[in-house]
């Protein structure tokens, strides 16, 4: 079955080419199917390494794994990168840093949500009177969060969600979607499973099971994007090793770790994912913020073919769409009065 996804920019259907389809398949049917101890040990943290080490670090692993392959078919813009030269290894190339001032450009509009990633998107809500219903079909928030934190599971109640999940030929550095104070930061271990369509729908809340770090946010602070409390999950995946967290507050220079307390400037870089694909989430509460209605829009067309779509029974076409780019929109009363003139 074909997966295909809407193109932001033009509106046009492409259909994803998913790599290792084949062997993803086989894993998450086969193997799991009848070898449930091989299948754990495929997604553990060793085997997820030794695949990285293969594909981006094994001096002959380019060639044996199809690396110089993956290389010419991503189409990377080497205009975009920052020190396109450096760029002599899969996983250079994986790592690249861009010019994301120039090519990823940003609203001023301090009370947008932005996109965490390069990636394709599809939002949600917790709550079954919104029309982007869509609760427990990619994680479940209690164990997402972490069972223990109850504050942050009652205050999400109802909430909203945005799903960016990014492809190996994606920029894979992250950046803070909002403006706003760190009041929480912790990590939460776990497996390496696919992101891979099949493997999500096949291995249900998957998102929930794999190694997380999970990063609080206020940003109803002066300075900040005023969206309330803000929860970005960054979750690993298949030949994902770690998730560095290098915010800076220009460019790519003096990166330092997210802590409790620091400021997040909405739109800066925030961690890199070490190699792979992975993917990206964001929580709301409850009633504050509105998503882009293009992305409510594409996610129910009728003529794209999503394996989301059928497998959950509602519509489940992603938008692919840039690092900065608006999802959201913060309903405040200045928003509010906005929306009331444009009608």
């Amino acid at each position: 079955m074909l997966h295909q996804y809407i193109e932001r920019k033009t509106g046009e259907i492409i259909t994803e080419n998913l790599y290792h389809n084949s062997i993803i398949n086989y894993i998450y049917s086969n193997i799991r199917e009848n070898s449930k101890w091989m299948f754990n040990a495929l997604v553990s943290s060793r085997t997820s390494s030794l695949l990285a080490y293969i594909n981006y670090d094994f001096p002959f692993g380019s060639f044996l794994s199809g690396g110089q392959k993956f290389i010419k078919q991503v189409g990377v813009n080497i205009e975009e990168c920052v020190n396109p030269s450096a760029l002599t290894s899969a996983r250079k190339v994986f790592e690249r840093q861009i010019k994301y001032d120039q090519y990823r450009p940003m609203s001023n509009d301090e009370e947008i949500v932005v996109s965490p990633a390069d990636s394709r998107c599809i939002v949600g809500s917790f709550s079954n009177r919104n029309l982007v219903f869509l609760k427990n079909k990619f994680f479940c928030l209690k164990e997402l969060l972490g069972k223990d934190k109850g504050e942050w599971i009652s205050k999400f109640h109802n909430g909203d969600f945005a799903i960016f999940r990014l492809t190996p030929d994606k920029y894979h550095h992250n950046h803070a979607p909002v403006s706003g104070i760190v009041i929480d930061f912790y990590c939460i271990d776990g497996a390496f499973h696919s992101c891979n369509p099949n493997a999500t729908i096949i291995e249900a809340s998957h998102c929930s099971k794999n190694r997380r770090v999970v990063t609080i946010i206020d940003t109803d602070v002066p300075g900040g994007t005023n969206a309330g409390v803000v929860a970005m999950i960054e979750v690993v995946a298949l030949m994902i090793g770690d998730i560095v967290q290098c915010y800076s507050e220009f460019e790519y220079s003096n990166p330092k770790p997210v802590t409790i307390g620091l400021f997040l400037k909405r739109g800066q870089v925030k961690s890199l994912y070490r190699p792979g694909s992975s993917v990206d989430i964001l929580i709301f509460e409850k009633n504050r913020i509105r998503f882009d209605t293009d992305l409510i829009k594409n996610q129910s067309s009728p003529y794209a073919i999503s394996r989301f779509s059928d497998a959950f029974g509602n519509p489940c076409v992603e938008t692919d769409l840039d690092v900065r780019s608006s999802i959201a929109t913060a309903i405040t009363a200045k928003n509010k009065a906005r929306k009331k003139r444009s009608l």
